[in-house]
């Protein structure tokens, strides 16, 4: 894919915002790169586009995965690939890709390293696999996993610490439904889907005092869209806790208040600093992870004269 427009950044820094500008201004589209924004009934927690943001540009990849599903940086690149596939970006009968720019814009920094440097595939998971594997987790505990892991997979047992549940969990299952270790599998590097040359690369850097004020009042509005009724309609699902839409920051502080644990000031006020820690990581991560390529950018910093 030539051409893409990349645009990362912690939560509430804008950069949807900027997303859209520049897709209506350059008549493009515009992909969601953020993990939680592609869960369904998480509209307002997850801060997904409005319906009025979406009227104004094509959207997609936003509100398309069950809440039940544990959504993964490799599945999130198949869809991307299926759009691709299905010609979605293009408009001419040989495949090859319109000026329509295509922006990926988000906060999951390992969907954009996915889509820039390509990921290592995975083999597919019987949900009985599965299953078995999270049963034990929970019976046995972290711990006893890891000692099996071992076992059976020295060398990825190696590499994980015992008290890791959810990665030695991924490496048991890996190896129950293939045979092979998940090392043997991350070995193998996929394609980029962008090309390095012709995309350009931004990242929001917001002064932090600012962002702060950002959440807190996004937060509040939250409240006034309905997001008590959101959390409310996630819980009747009956989900597993431990499944990644379940950990949307704001539910399990909401759910907290609503089952009386919590005041509602407080679960508010604990939802705000879950979010400012979480935008604090995401900051931390871009600024370790992300190459030269990427320009820095501040809120307000004219995009269109970089492209």
């Amino acid at each position: 894919m030539k051409n893409a427009i990349l645009i990362a950044g912690p939560t509430a820094s804008g950069k949807s915002a900027l997303a859209l500008d520049l897709a209506e201004r350059k008549g493009g589209v515009i992909v969601n790169t953020d993990s939680m924004q592609g869960y369904s009934v998480l509209d307002v927690l997850t801060a997904r586009p409005s319906a009025a943001e979406l009227a104004r540009a094509p959207h997609y990849l936003y509100g398309h995965v069950h809440p039940s599903t544990a959504y993964s940086t490799g599945a999130w690149l198949r869809d991307v690939m299926k759009l691709i596939d299905a010609g979605t970006f293009s408009e001419r009968p040989d495949g090859t890709f319109s000026e329509r720019p295509v922006i990926f814009v988000g906060g999951t920094g390992l969907y954009f390293r996915a889509l820039a440097e390509g990921i290592s595939e995975m083999p597919d998971i019987p949900r009985s696999i599965r299953d078995r594997w999270r049963y034990e987790l929970q019976e046995q505990g972290a711990a006893k996993l890891h000692r099996i892991l071992l076992r059976e997979d020295s060398a990825a047992g190696m590499v994980l610490k015992p008290t890791d549940g959810q990665r030695i969990v991924r490496a048991l299952e890996v190896l129950d439904a293939s045979g092979r270790s998940i090392l043997d599998w991350q070995a193998m590097r996929g394609r980029p889907l962008i090309d390095r040359d012709s995309a350009r690369f931004f990242v929001i850097v917001p002064e932090r005092a600012a962002l702060v004020s950002r959440i807190e009042a996004r937060f509040d509005r939250m409240l006034d869209m309905g997001a008590v009724d959101e959390v409310r309609r996630l819980a009747a699902l009956g989900l597993d806790a431990d499944l990644p839409a379940m950990k949307a920051i704001g539910v399990r502080e909401l759910r907290a208040a609503m089952a009386g644990e919590l005041s509602f000031p407080e679960a508010i006020e604990r939802a705000k600093i879950a979010t400012r820690q979480y935008a604090k990581r995401q900051a931390t991560w871009f600024r370790h992870q992300l190459g030269l390529e990427w320009q820095r950018l501040r809120p307000g910093d004219d995009v269109e004269s970089a492209i």
